[in-house]
């Protein structure tokens, strides 16, 4: 039999499904025929990361700083910790390999970057993503980067840095590292799901990780939820409910129903927006019909499921004839040590072989943590200016931030007198710093985050090698915003509150048809410093209104790295495409350290596979959570 051509990876532009398809059909074809479960086959030595040789650019040496690119922190080659501040342990499944993931909807990859996070203590992943498939080429250019950077065991590699910094322009890493580039070509697919040519090659890759590892496998995503938010469904109102109800994105999740029952993974995690709680087609809730169908996935009752809310509220029966409260499914961020308002829901689900083996008490459970703001997370960027539309220059912008500066100093709010003089403060700091301040739409220099930020988060979003802030570049604004900008920024610091529509003086009201009409009460919002902030959105792709920064002298809404910073990712995650492109992207995707803490709560179930299968846990030094404690008791 003929060999097949090598696939050959684009690296001059993001991958397209067509491209995916053809690749994962070569690929598929150059596997050797599947081995018996438990026999080490070619496919998965091929699949192992390598380890590079010795590089003084970025490996660790002994008293020397070595990056954590799994979730982007900097420790010493000593016992490190965990995001609790104790030691931290690693687990494997009972074959003595990294759990098998696969993301589906995987977006730029913010759940997946959860679920990979190094256990230095083992110098070995817990989690390994094995295949991952988003649809938009610009996400997918950036999944499949991060992807190839994941393939590095000691630390990214110092062209990367070199990149980052400004250094060199990106370089072309088939030609450096043409096998961890290939390897992450492999795992990171462009595909749509629904599509009939994407499942025959899901249909392929899944059959050969079942092969290779069994079903003790875990199955990630977040399908599409324009159709379930608040606010699509608040747009589409009034519209013909037959052309809303045949919406195609509203039945996408069954893509992810589809290859639960053919993966039979030991647990999954989905992720959605609240707006799914209450979304209803033709009088039939949606969310009890995706219940219905992931408990059924393989089967009758084959799949048990979980919320993850903090209170002592039972789980899922594993049954259809009834359905509990949905808020058990609702997980609020905030309250998780993210700094934004972002209410999401997740579902947890166990095999329910796998559901029989862990105590009858136990239950995923993310526990509240100290509330983090927008202070602690942006105070240490560097201060930045916006562009201008037209005619973009330093003098023009600081013509243009005078003059908004004299706009709004004759269009005072009626405030009392200590707030008065909060508000000329901000609006003085905002004119000094047109008048002498240098400031760039993107600068150098790189601070980390603020002391106030807690440490664990600190460690996360961190880089110490990183020497400016990667996607930090400022939008352009039209000049009439930036008096609308720092009208909010002046307000929030002297009443603590973004202003209302009738808070705005008639001088600065905009000209749209709608402003006074009172449906949208708040369309241009400041995120208050001593916050966390609101919902980071892909709205921002369209314009800055929602997300104007606190800091009234800087005059601007938020950059994508900052946005990218109230989502926790980490200052070296770098975003591919356009920046609406990137936006879309940051806004979109789940916040990767609340999605390491729900990798954390899934670990303890394969944790407990390991001991029922005879596996010798990790040791550990660590405070033990309720359901390790529950797992230790019921082992008795």
């Amino acid at each position: 039999m003929p060999v097949p051509e090598t696939p050959v990876y684009k690296t001059d532009g993001p991958i397209t499904r067509k491209d995916n398809v053809r690749l994962a059909r070569q690929s598929s074809c150059m596997q050797p025929k599947p081995e018996p479960v438990g026999v080490k086959s070619p496919a998965q030595d091929y699949l192992r990361p390598r380890i590079l040789p010795s590089n003084p650019g970025h490996h660790a040496r002994p008293g020397k700083f070595v990056h954590d690119i799994r979730h982007s922190r900097s420790f010493q080659t000593v016992p490190c910790h965990s995001l609790t501040g104790q030691n931290c342990s690693f687990t494997t499944n009972g074959m003595g390999k990294p759990v098998t993931v696969v993301d589906l909807f995987s977006g730029p990859g913010g759940l997946g970057e959860g679920f990979s996070p190094w256990s230095p203590s083992s110098s070995k992943p817990r989690y390994r993503i094995r295949l991952s498939i988003e649809k938009d080429p610009s996400a997918h250019a950036t999944l499949l980067l991060r992807s190839f950077l994941r393939q590095f065991e000691r630390g990214f590699p110092r062209e990367y840095y070199a990149f980052l910094n400004g250094a060199t322009p990106e370089p072309n890493w088939a030609q450096l590292y043409p096998t961890e580039w290939e390897t992450a070509g492999n795992e990171t697919l462009c595909l749509e799901l629904g599509q009939e040519e994407t499942l025959g090659v899901l249909e392929k890759r899944i059959r050969r990780l079942r092969a290779d590892f069994g079903t003790d496998t875990l199955l990630i995503g977040g399908p599409p939820c324009q159709a379930y938010s608040l606010v699509g469904r608040a747009r589409n109102a009034g519209k013909d409910v037959r052309k809303t109800d045949r919406d195609p994105r509203i039945f996408l999740y069954r893509e992810y129903v589809r290859v639960l029952g053919m993966l039979r993974p030991a647990a999954f995690v989905l992720e959605n927006v609240k707006g799914i709680l209450s979304s209803r087609v033709r009088g039939r809730s949606i969310f009890g019909e995706m219940l219905r169908e992931l408990q059924t996935a393989d089967g009758q009752e084959s799949y048990c499921l979980f919320g993850l809310a903090s209170s002592d509220q039972p789980s899922l029966p594993n049954t259809t004839a009834t359905l509990p409260d949905f808020s058990q499914f609702l997980v609020r961020a905030q309250e998780h040590g993210i700094p934004q308002v972002r209410d999401r829901v997740f579902i947890v689900g166990l095999r329910s072989d796998v559901r029989d083996r862990l105590p009858a008490a136990w239950r995923p459970r993310l526990e509240p943590t100290t509330p983090v703001t927008v202070r602690d997370i942006l105070d240490d960027v560097p201060r930045l200016r916006c562009g201008l539309s037209r005619n973009d220059s330093l003098e023009a912008w600081r013509r243009a931030v005078l003059e908004a500066c004299d706009i709004v100093s004759r269009n005072k709010p009626q405030l009392h007198p200590e707030k008065r003089r909060k508000f000329d403060d901000a609006v003085s700091r905002s004119r000094t710093a047109a008048l002498n301040a240098h400031l760039q739409r993107e600068a150098p220099g790189y601070a980390g985050l603020p002391k106030s930020c807690p440490a664990d988060l600190r460690r996360w979003i961190g880089d110490d090698q990183l020497e400016r802030l990667p996607n930090n570049h400022t939008r352009a604004h039209m000049p009439s915003d930036l008096a609308r900008y720092l009208f909010c920024a002046a307000f929030a610091h002297a009443c603590g509150r973004s202003p209302k529509t009738l808070d705005f003086p008639a001088a600065l009201a905009p000209s749209h048809k709608n402003w006074w009409s009172g449906k949208f009460d708040d369309r241009f919002r400041v995120q208050l410093a001593h916050r966390p902030s609101g919902t980071i959105t892909s709205h921002l792709a369209k314009d800055g209104h929602y997300y104007i920064h606190p800091d009234a002298s800087q005059c601007r809404s938020l950059t994508v790295r900052e946005a990218a910073r109230l989502q926790t990712f980490p200052d070296n995650y770098f975003f591919k495409g356009t920046r609406s492109a990137q936006y879309v992207q940051v806004g979109n995707a789940v916040p990767p350290f609340l999605a390491r803490q729900i990798a954390d709560c899934v670990g303890d179930v394969f944790e407990c596979l390991d001991r029922s299968q005879g596996a010798k846990p990790a040791k550990t030094a660590r405070k033990r959570r309720p359901v390790a404690q529950a797992l230790a008791v019921e082992a008795g």
